[in-house]
């Protein structure tokens, strides 16, 4: 019996890799970059299944490119707004993705962000590389401390709710909004994290971390507006899609001092141009989208994208389904 054809567009992890290749007749994009766009159409003409990443656009175009065969599409993310779910869906196409296995990761980056940029820890590392580390000094790179300040979290999801857990921790005051969760929420009373409007995290808080998903009411959702309500100490952390920050906003916010600092793992565009202006500032930290990478949640990632696409195959309920409704 043949096996299913399948385009995968991209190198992931060898653990989810290993079972496509058992299962299907794969073919994989070997680029460090996503396959362009002329090429993707191309590739997937004929195929039953795909698995993609959230740098491939997944529309309408693309499902009729690839055939009434299609099947399946599995995204290798969390998020799935590269993919025209709805479109899928009147396709008869299952939509899977692979939530919940980053969540703890991803809170860690979060906080490694929030503390990097607290202390300055770039900045440190650069002068130190720059030659400038003459002595110890009593103001030299002065940062704030983390410890028993207050945290804004927006979006008060599995991630948001897991870096309220971090927070915690460190004895710090938790704000969070997030017009889904009501203010006698069990796990936020047991965090001690109280409910606010989006105004009042923006001025209380020392920290604000962003934990959205990306649509048209979380769009520049931090912008110039937002951020001239925050504190001129205030740090801001992006760990969620870039576009929820306007950048433009951002550089002039940074740039005047309307606040202190920003750490960012996910940029607009992504990745970021080389002459963005946010890369002039040594007040901004820019990561190149890992808040996920590490070595256990990237494999798990691709085994769970794996086993979407061989369930959705042989027409078996996907253990992430996006859309489990196309099944009726």
């Amino acid at each position: 019996m043949s096996k299913s054809r399948v385009y995968v567009t991209r190198i992931i992890p060898e653990g989810g890799l290993r079972l496509v290749r058992e299962a299907c007749d794969a073919e994989i994009w070997e680029g460090e970059t996503p396959p362009p766009r002329k090429v993707l159409l191309g590739k997937v003409r004929g195929i039953d299944g795909l698995l993609a990443l959230l740098t491939d656009r997944i529309d309408a175009e693309l499902m009729d490119a690839a055939g009434p065969q299609l099947k399946v599409i599995s995204n290798y993310a969390v998020g799935y707004n590269n993919v025209d779910v709805e479109a899928a869906t009147a396709r008869g196409i299952a939509v899977g993705n692979t939530p919940g296995v980053l969540t703890d990761t991803t809170a860690d980056m979060a906080f490694t962000l929030l503390m990097a940029a607290a202390r300055r820890v770039v900045e440190g590392a650069d002068y130190v590389r720059a030659g400038k580390w003459r002595t110890w000094g009593p103001t030299l790179l002065l940062g704030h401390d983390i410890h028993h300040a207050t945290l804004g979290i927006i979006g008060f999801g599995r991630i948001g709710r897991t870096v309220a857990r971090r927070a915690k921790g460190f004895e710090m005051e938790i704000l969070f909004y997030d017009p889904l969760v009501s203010a006698d929420d069990p796990e936020a009373q047991a965090l001690g994290a109280r409910a606010v409007d989006l105004d009042t995290l923006l001025a209380q808080s020392d920290f604000v971390t962003v934990h959205v998903p990306l649509m048209d009411e979380t769009y520049h959702l931090i912008g110039t507006e937002a951020l001239h309500k925050m504190q001129p100490t205030a740090i801001l952390i992006n760990t969620s899609r870039g576009p929820v920050v306007d950048p433009e906003a951002l550089y002039q916010a940074l740039k005047e001092g309307e606040i202190a600092y920003a750490a960012l793992d996910v940029t607009e565009p992504e990745p970021i141009n080389v002459d963005s202006s946010l890369l002039s500032l040594p007040n901004c930290i820019i990561v190149p989208h890992v808040a996920s990478a590490s070595i256990a949640t990237r494999t798990r990632m691709a085994e769970i994208a794996a086993h979407n696409l061989i369930a959705g195959l042989r027409g078996e309920p996907l253990p992430a389904w996006v859309n489990p409704e196309v099944a009726e």
